[in-house]
């Protein structure tokens, strides 16, 4: 294999059946991966998930074959969400796990990524040697002899010890009696395990998106389409939805009267909780270059800071781990609890955030009004090359004039697409208009400096 660099930003991922996801690819990643995590002597074993597409049974079969020729031996689990796989690959003492998922992406495309038996996310390092193993071919001379050939096998009770560990996650003293909760389950990984566990806790559970076909997987529904439920919600009045995305790491939670809670909501709300028990380790809140500065002014209103990452749950969590910081997340609906889980997680979110309603007595509309979201622009271009932004005369002294009206009541930020030829120009500000106007002309003029895409 010859082709370009596999791994992006969150593992390998691209339209199925073309590479770099293709069952060859596949087979290769299941080789390189057993090769570097089976270390020492005896049998070691790795776990396999995957959500409700359909060509996730040729990438499950694809890997189980390339790490069993190292002699290392497979745990299939099926449709498992993605933070299930981080827990049960700590759980089952697996020496790693690997997700089939693209997660918010039509059904067309797939995924595969990979945890490490902390359960959390490769590093970078760790990606470029599994690289660079199967681009050099070294992968030819080190697989297993007939005698070391590891196994396969299915095991039918992950969704129970992942449900098992959702409700410890839920204060004991609480349940959810009284709740009617509708829950959209996007037609992905959480179609079974999240209505089982908020009816074991008690709520009535109106379920949507939970019949998986392999291709209607995000398809007008779970938390890219949050107008969906939000109509449902209202519909058959519940206290709150609930819609996770097709792998269930990210959440985005409606409010009884119908209104949209995301990630910075989220996190704002969960902080303040959080300062009010004095549990939120470090004294900060870990996110992205994305959240709204409306996040930034709420935080620092409960003398906690701020701490803005790249974009990519994967560096939200690096920084968490760095600082000792407990509660991050992205505004797009990945939260980390780290105290809990390793990695963004949809249903832990949703009873997290349920527990605090519970413990408040209070509706969602009430807690989640608790910052002052700012207006913001994302102007995405396509460009036809990539010079470092510092480097664009004119373009500086346009944003430098865009950033002096700002003053400290907005802020931009201009970066490239991580997998497109893109570049990515978002504003915000107290002036809705004026914002929209500032992010066109800054990419009109990024646009003019770099060419477009042709």
């Amino acid at each position: 294999m010859t082709q370009g660099r596999l791994f992006g930003t969150d593992g390998v991922r691209g339209t199925a059946n073309v590479y770099p996801m293709t069952a060859e690819v596949a087979l290769a990643l299941g080789q390189a991966v057993a090769h570097v995590f089976r270390g020492g002597s005896g049998m070691h074993r790795i776990l396999i998930g995957k959500d409700t597409r359909l060509s996730g049974y040729m990438f499950e079969d694809a890997l189980a074959a390339g790490i069993s020729s190292m002699g290392v031996n497979v745990i299939q689990v099926g449709p498992m969400p993605t933070p299930a796989m981080a827990f049960l690959t700590t759980d089952m003492r697996c020496d790693a796990g690997v997700m089939i998922s693209a997660s918010h992406n039509p059904y067309q495309d797939n995924g595969i990524k990979f945890f490490a038996h902390d359960g959390f996310k490769l590093p970078d390092a760790v990606e470029d040697q599994i690289e660079q193993l199967i681009l050099s071919g070294d992968l030819e001379g080190l697989r297993a002899s007939p005698e070391a050939i590891g196994r396969a096998r299915r095991i039918e009770d992950a969704e129970g010890r992942y449900v098992v560990f959702l409700k410890k996650t839920f204060p004991l003293d609480l349940d959810l009696e009284g709740l009617r909760v509708v829950l959209d389950c996007a037609n992905g990984a959480a179609y079974k395990v999240g209505p089982t566990v908020l009816a074991e806790l008690g709520a009535e559970v109106i379920a949507m998106g939970v019949e998986p076909d392999g291709m209607n997987i995000n398809l007008d529904c779970g938390s890219l389409h949050p107008e969906r439920m939000a109509a449902k919600v209202r519909e058959v009045r519940a206290d709150v939805g609930i819609a996770v995305d097709g792998d269930a790491d990210r959440v985005l939670l409606i409010s009884e009267k119908g209104e949209v809670v995301d990630g910075d909501a989220l996190l704002a709300l969960c902080a303040r909780d959080l300062v009010e028990r004095q549990a939120l380790r470090g004294g900060a809140v870990v996110a992205t270059v994305m959240s709204n500065l409306g996040l930034e002014r709420a935080l620092g209103e409960l003398g906690v800071d701020l701490i803005r990452t790249r974009v990519g749950d994967r560096y939200v969590v690096e920084e968490m781990r760095r600082g000792g910081y407990v509660l991050g997340g992205e505004q797009s609906g990945h939260i980390v609890f780290l105290e809990h889980n390793t990695t963004g997680d949809g249903l832990l979110t949703g009873l997290q955030v349920l527990a605090i309603m519970k413990r408040k007595e209070r509706p969602l509309s009430e807690l989640a009004d608790c910052m002052e979201r700012f207006p913001q622009v994302l102007v995405n271009v396509g460009v036809s090359v990539r010079r470092p932004i510092d480097e664009l005369v004119a373009f500086q002294r346009r944003l430098a004039a865009v950033e002096r009206e700002l003053g400290d009541r907005g802020r931009v930020l201009i970066r490239y697409s991580g997998t497109e030829a893109k570049a990515r120009v978002m504003v915000e500000g107290e002036d809705e208009r004026r914002v929209h106007e500032m992010a066109r002309e800054l990419a009109d003029d990024l646009v003019r400096e770099l060419g477009a895409a042709t």
